[in-house]
């Protein structure tokens, strides 16, 4: 069986054009006395012999891995992988690879990450810190992406700018009373998209909130949310406050039928894969990915060139907050006149809705 051949080193790219493996180095590292002719003819003839450099022989010689580490808080929500992308996309950019760690939703899970990505030799790293924490300084520059209201971070989308922008499309709409639907009242994000949603409210206009996770220790994992039961109080929208929380709420007001947005309009949070392809397609708000990514990983690689990328350090005292796009969908419009009570609900439109749901 025929062995694979080996890939072109400095030595044989050396020998082909009569040089020192010395000179080969420093044309394409960039640092010693080469002629910038010279230079360019080893660059090219290294190109044509498909030579890749060794990002361990340059980590040896330069003393940096060429690589930054990723902590997520949970790489299961459908959230999650699409930062990583945007992150990875802004890292290779730069000339950097990335490895990722998910904390799994637990604090001690998120220390050892970071201490694991550390020993591995990261130059730097970036952490979406699990809900309710604050991160302190690791010992190689950290770059930290949460809410805007959390001390201490780099970049962070404006959640309570998304909140104010639901709140006003709902206004215009005609909603005078809406339930907010978060998850956990100790994540600091959905603490922000609440206020926001809150500081939007016209005078005339009233919200609560209802936190899931309160509500299924009481009543058990994956319980009714009552929703049906809102509606006949008089509440005619539910701003959820991710779209997992939205597509919970949808599928329970269609289940009951509750035409969606005839009798209640549904938005979320994060655009995410799901929410245009649902029915009705589900009005949103969006993170700029692509924008965070590239702040967060500009700023790291900034303060790792210029104080090191030993120096433990959290990058950026004040944090960037990037604006949030509002989507507008079919989930959300006006209540046609007569229809907010689910109980007048003729029983045949009522069947017909569920099956179709």
């Amino acid at each position: 069986m025929p062995t694979a051949r080996p890939g072109p080193n400095l030595s044989r790219i050396a020998t082909s054009l009569g040089v020192s493996v010395a000179t080969v180095s420093n044309a394409l590292s960039g640092k010693g006395r080469v002629s910038e002719q010279l230079a360019e003819r080893i660059r090219e003839h290294a190109a044509e012999l498909g030579y890749v450099p060794s990002q361990a022989a340059r980590a040896l010689r330069t003393g940096r891995s060429g690589v930054i580490g990723l902590v997520l808080p949970d790489i299961a929500n459908p959230l999650f992988p699409k930062l990583a992308q945007a992150i990875e996309f802004a890292a290779t950019s730069a000339g950097y690879g990335v490895l990722i760690a998910d904390s799994r939703g637990n604090i001690t899970a998120q220390t050892e990450a970071i201490n694991r990505l550390v020993e591995r030799g990261v130059e730097g790293l970036v952490i979406v810190p699990r809900r309710a924490t604050r991160i302190s300084a690791a010992s190689c520059p950290v770059a930290v992406i949460d809410t805007a209201s959390t001390p201490g971070n780099t970049v962070a989308a404006d959640h309570w700018q998304g909140g104010r922008d639901i709140a006003d499309h709902l206004a215009e709409l005609g909603h005078k009373r809406i339930l907010v639907i978060g998850n956990n009242p100790e994540s600091n994000v959905q603490n922000d998209r609440v206020g926001g949603i809150r500081s939007g409210l016209r005078p005339d206009m009233h919200s609560s909130t209802l936190w899931i996770e309160r509500l299924e220790r009481e009543h058990g994992t994956g319980c009714t949310l009552g929703l049906a039961e809102k509606v006949r109080e008089g509440y005619t929208a539910f701003a959820a406050l991710s779209d997992l929380q939205a597509l919970r709420a949808l599928t329970e007001l269609q289940r009951d039928g509750i035409a969606v947005p005839d009798m209640a309009s549904v938005t979320g949070f994060d655009d995410l894969i799901f929410s245009p392809v649902i029915t009705p397609g589900l009005t949103t708000v969006a993170m700029d990915m692509a924008t965070i990514a590239d702040i967060a990983i500009s700023s790291l690689l900034k303060t790792i060139q210029t104080s090191g990328s030993r120096e433990g350090m959290l990058v950026g005292a004040d944090t960037d907050r990037v604006p949030m796009q509002l989507i507008i969908r079919q989930s959300s419009g006006p209540i046609a006149p007569g229809n907010g009570d689910p109980t007048k609900v003729d029983p045949a439109k009522r069947a017909s809705q569920t099956e179709t749901s």
